[in-house]
C-alpha cells in the first residue's frame, strides 16, 4: 500500500463561516425564499402589478387621443400605483420593510407603466410624446410621488395588527399627494 501524505495547508478548515454544504463539497440550493401558496404573497404580487394592469387595459381597449389633458384613467393609473404599493408594504412585517415594500412596489409599477406606454405608443411623433407614453409617464410619476409620501407614513402604522388600518392611512395620504402632483403635471 502506498501511504498518501496529506498536506495540512491544503485541507479545508472547519470554519463556521463556510456553509456546511460547501465544506462537504455539495452545494445545496437554499430554501425557497417565498412560498407562493401563501395568500399574502399573491397580495404583494398583485399590488406590484396593479398600475400596469390598469395601464395595459386602458391602452389596449381605449387608448387616449391626446396627451395634454388630465383624464380620469390617468388618475386611476396613479391611484393603482399608490394603492398597490401600500398594499404590498402592508404585507411586510416591521417599519423598514413596510417602507421598502411600499416604495419598491410603486417604483416597479411606475416603471412598468411607462414601458407599457412606450410599447403601445403605436406611431412615432416628432416634437411631442405619444398620448399613451405621456399618460403613462404622468401617471407613473404621480403614483410614485404619492407612494413615496405613503411610504413615509407606512412605518408609523406598521405595528398595527389590522391590515385594513395599515392600508387605509398611508393610501389616503398617498392618494392626496398623487392627485396634487397630477394637477401640477397636467392641469385639467
Amino acid at each position: 500500500m502506498t501511504d498518501v501524505a496529506v498536506d495540512s495547508a491544503h485541507e479545508p478548515e472547519d470554519d463556521d463561516s463556510i456553509p456546511i454544504s460547501v465544506r462537504l463539497g455539495t452545494v445545496v440550493p437554499p430554501e425557497d425564499p417565498e412560498d407562493w401558496t401563501q395568500p399574502l404573497t399573491w397580495v404583494a404580487a398583485l399590488g406590484m402589478l396593479a398600475g400596469p394592469i390598469v395601464a395595459i387595459l386602458w391602452f389596449a381597449l381605449a387608448p387616449p387621443a391626446s396627451g395634454t389633458e388630465l383624464l380620469p384613467v390617468t388618475i386611476a393609473i396613479a391611484a393603482a400605483i399608490v394603492i398597490g404599493g401600500v398594499v404590498t408594504g402592508a404585507t411586510q412585517i416591521g417599519p423598514v420593510r413596510a417602507f421598502a415594500g411600499t416604495l419598491g412596489a410603486a417604483l416597479f409599477g411606475a416603471l412598468v407603466v411607462v414601458i407599457i406606454g412606450a410599447a403601445m405608443a403605436g406611431e412615432r411623433q416628432v416634437g411631442s410624446a405619444s398620448p399613451t407614453l405621456a399618460h403613462g409617464f404622468v401617471g407613473g410619476v404621480a403614483g410614485l410621488s404619492g407612494a413615496l409620501v405613503a411610504a413615509a407614513v407606512a412605518p408609523a402604522v406598521a405595528a398595527v395588527r389590522s391590515m385594513p388600518r395599515r392600508i387605509v392611512v398611508p393610501a389616503v395620504i398617498g392618494l392626496a399627494a398623487a392627485i396634487v402632483i397630477l394637477r401640477l403635471l397636467l392641469p385639467a
